[in-house]
């Protein structure tokens, strides 16, 4: 347990980092000599990192699961499974893995609640992607110290309180493994855990956009006042800048020598390179996360298609897909460990292996989409009888049949 306290002490850092900039609370890295004092301590909030995590968050809409003998859906239909699913997915790109904690309510329930990835760790089993053992903080005071921790091990959970060094309460279960589950984002075999959807290369590029948003607000300042200058200004003449910049009308006389001064103008600063600068990061930025320009606020073109959006999209479309993927194994495991406990006993994982996620549409069709889609599977239907049901067209389509 000790170990596994200090390896979360370690990466909550990194979580908090991702966390600031998901809620544009990020610090900007001032890195130019030439801004004026004044402007040395104006903020700015850049909300491409959460534009990159809800536009995928906001397209993973979990469905149920099929082939459902276990009736894994009536746990997640008990736990408000409309928010525990979107808390999971939306921590899980922000941090790379959120974990599902569960125990029994009061009636004797699994209760499932889902913690992000500063407050919980473990060690993971490569092969089920689940833990052999794990590390939670489950309450925290308003100086963010633990108050209350679970150390969660196969068939036993620990619970302990600040300062106590032996567990105040011992949960015995029936699963065979720690009731901490880890859904993970995009993991490989160098990173099991998994990495965020808010990467170096996002944060770097927000941080140059954030300061060619500073450099903006200091060229606006010259191009809404553009700099005049006064030459052969006798030197006895009395001359204040600042009155002569709010005045809307200026006096000069002539000198002992019967000359008047000679005004002028220099060039006005121009915004033009500050605005395609900021295009050029928001390029980059749509680059590394599968968005387009029209995502981050920049329009290139007229409304478009479900054609034309789902082709602009297609990154994002394969980001998706593998995202369904990968949570639908973390909320699979989760499900199975709270059948474990509901019944009171130890199923065997591989018992759960027709049972499969069922997810929404990455893409809604619109109208003219719909009418395709009834063709082709018109046509798929007259070449093998039956071929598309209910079932698939809802995957399709994301409409559920009225027929009985």
């Amino acid at each position: 347990m000790e170990y596994l306290r200090n390896k979360l002490t370690n990466k909550a850092s990194r979580v908090r980092l991702r966390y600031n900039y998901y809620e544009m609370k990020n610090k900007i890295r001032k890195i130019s000599a030439l801004i004026p004092p004044e402007f040395r301590n104006l903020t700015y909030s850049m909300g491409w990192c959460a534009k990159a995590v809800d536009s995928l968050a906001d397209r993973l809409i979990f469905d149920g699961f099929d082939n459902d003998d276990f009736m894994l859906g009536q746990i997640y239909s008990q736990n408000n499974a409309d928010v525990l699913f979107d808390s999971s997915v939306l921590s899980a790109l922000i941090t790379s893995c959120c974990f599902e904690y569960i125990d029994l309510n009061d009636n004797g329930y699994p209760r499932i609640e889902c913690i992000d990835g500063g407050n919980a760790t473990g060690i993971i089993d490569p092969v089920t992607d689940m833990l052999t053992e794990g590390y939670a903080v489950l309450e925290r005071d308003e100086h963010q110290r633990p108050v209350q921790e679970a150390y969660f091990l196969p068939y036993r959970t620990e619970y302990y309180e600040s300062g106590k060094s032996e567990p105040v309460e011992v949960f015995e279960h029936s699963a065979p493994y720690p009731l901490l589950v880890p859904i993970i984002n995009r993991p490989d075999a160098h990173r099991p855990f998994g990495h965020s959807r808010i990467s170096r290369a996002c944060m770097d590029i927000v941080q140059s956009a954030v300061r060619t948003m500073l450099r903006t607000e200091v060229a606006a300042e010259f191009y809404s006042v553009p700099q005049k200058y006064v030459v052969g200004l006798s030197q006895d003449a009395e001359f204040d800048n600042r009155k002569a910049t709010l005045s809307s009308f200026l006096k000069f006389t002539q000198d002992e020598n019967g000359k008047f001064p000679a005004l002028g103008q220099f060039q006005q600063q121009s915004m033009a390179p500050h605005i395609d600068h900021m295009k050029m990061l928001a390029s980059m930025f749509a680059g590394e996360t599968g968005l387009t320009m029209d995502d981050l606020g920049f329009n290139t073109s007229n409304p478009a298609s479900y054609d034309a959006i789902r082709a602009s999209h297609e990154q994002l479309r394969l980001t998706a897909k593998k995202a369904q993927r990968t949570f639908g194994v973390g909320f699979l495991n989760t499900g199975y460990l709270a059948a474990c406990i509901r019944d009171d006993f130890t199923y065997d994982r591989s018992a759960f292996a027709n049972c499969k996620c069922m997810w929404m549409p990455v893409f809604e069709p619109d109208a003219s989409a719909l009418g395709a889609i009834g063709d082709a599977i018109l046509k798929i239907n007259q070449a093998s009888d039956g071929f598309l049901g209910s079932r698939n067209i809802k995957r399709m389509t994301g409409m559920e049949s009225d027929a009985e």
